[in-house]
């Protein structure tokens, strides 16, 4: 695996390719083809005070939130930027109620593409920092165009999963089962370096990230470990440092590069809180990826992410997701065990 830093990504690409004889090329070109989408997504981010694409679209998703003009155009650009390729079969967006075909006159080819256009979206007018999520997986049934079941699979069956945030600076943070590489944009040459070679998530941070708004509909479980977090003054023990941007793949990022625990539990403040808010497909199984590449962890409160059977497209989720002695904590906590034996 190379690791020279301030490497291309499309180097990087072609050089993890060419450990695999046997490999076609179609993955490599794919991922490029990404990056360009996200450089143009980047570009409109980077000028969205000075250019009419601020504000709402004046729509609803199919998750009944308010869509904005940025969330249309990121969507759009994906769709535009992989449809024609000839490596995809399907496509599905959390934007979007429905799979999203590759048009008959393209070239099908072996794999499935699923992405939240632009994470965090409602941040956009207060300047703070979004981005996009995907995920990558083989096609599993015949025939040339792909179908639901092609995209109902597993966290564990993905090949590729990452994310894109547009912050201070544009990175792109991936991996494909062997380790998680990060990359900077330098939009002095328009080319995304490599700036955080092999990343590795501490096994315990001293950062929590929640939205504790929201902690009063939480489980008791889950209560208590909020509490636990917060330190305890008679027993010594510090207290964690909260810390919530209210963009989840910005929350994430800081997580994965200090450690620690995001958690967005469900809630009973109405109906599909119960069940989680978090779009299993779109948002937690490509993150659960990248944090167990990184040595994390990534839980539902049950069992671990990757393993969810997902039923439908838009299928929520609770999610613990973090440092790997961090989250088997919160699990202790989630399943009553909270003695200081218990918790060690």
């Amino acid at each position: 695996m190379p690791r020279l830093h301030g490497m291309t990504l499309s180097r990087f690409i072609v050089e993890c390719q060419q450990r695999y004889p046997n490999a076609t090329g179609e993955f490599t070109s794919l991922l490029i083809e990404l990056t360009i989408a996200a450089k143009i997504i980047s570009r409109e981010v980077n000028k969205a005070g000075l250019v009419n694409i601020l504000g709402q679209a004046g729509t609803v998703n199919v998750q009944g939130e308010q869509v904005t003009k940025l969330d249309v155009f990121a969507n759009d650009t994906i769709v535009k930027a992989l449809d024609h390729t000839g490596h995809l079969c399907v496509m599905a967006s959390e934007e979007m109620a429905d799979p999203i075909p590759i048009p008959q006159s393209f070239k099908k080819g072996p794999y499935v593409f699923v992405f939240d256009p632009l994470d965090g979206s409602s941040n956009i007018d207060a300047n703070v920092n979004i981005g996009t999520i995907f995920g990558i997986f083989r096609k599993t049934t015949p025939g040339e165009d792909g179908t639901l079941t092609d995209l109902l699979q597993k966290g564990r069956a993905l090949v590729c999963a990452g994310y894109i945030v547009y912050g201070p600076s544009t990175m792109l943070v991936y991996t494909t089962g062997q380790g998680v590489y990060g990359f900077t944009l330098d939009p002095s040459v328009g080319e995304f370096l490599l700036s955080h070679p092999a990343i590795q998530m501490p096994k315990r941070g001293k950062i929590y990230s929640a939205n504790e708004g929201n902690a009063k509909y939480w489980a008791p479980e889950v209560q208590a470990y909020l509490d636990y977090l917060k330190g305890d003054r008679e027993a010594a023990r510090s207290a964690y440092s909260a810390r919530y941007i209210g963009s989840m793949v910005a929350d994430f990022h800081r997580t994965l590069v200090y450690g620690g625990i995001f958690m967005y539990p469900a809630d009973t403040k109405e109906a599909k809180a119960s069940t989680g808010k978090l779009r299993l497909l779109y948002e937690a199984n490509p993150l659960a990826f990248v944090a167990e590449q990184a040595g994390g962890a990534a839980t539902d409160g049950v069992q671990p992410i990757l393993d969810v059977e997902p039923e439908r497209m838009h299928q929520r989720t609770p999610l613990f997701i973090g440092s790997t002695d961090d989250v088997e904590t919160c699990m202790k906590f989630l399943r009553g065990e909270r003695s200081a034996a218990a918790l060690g």
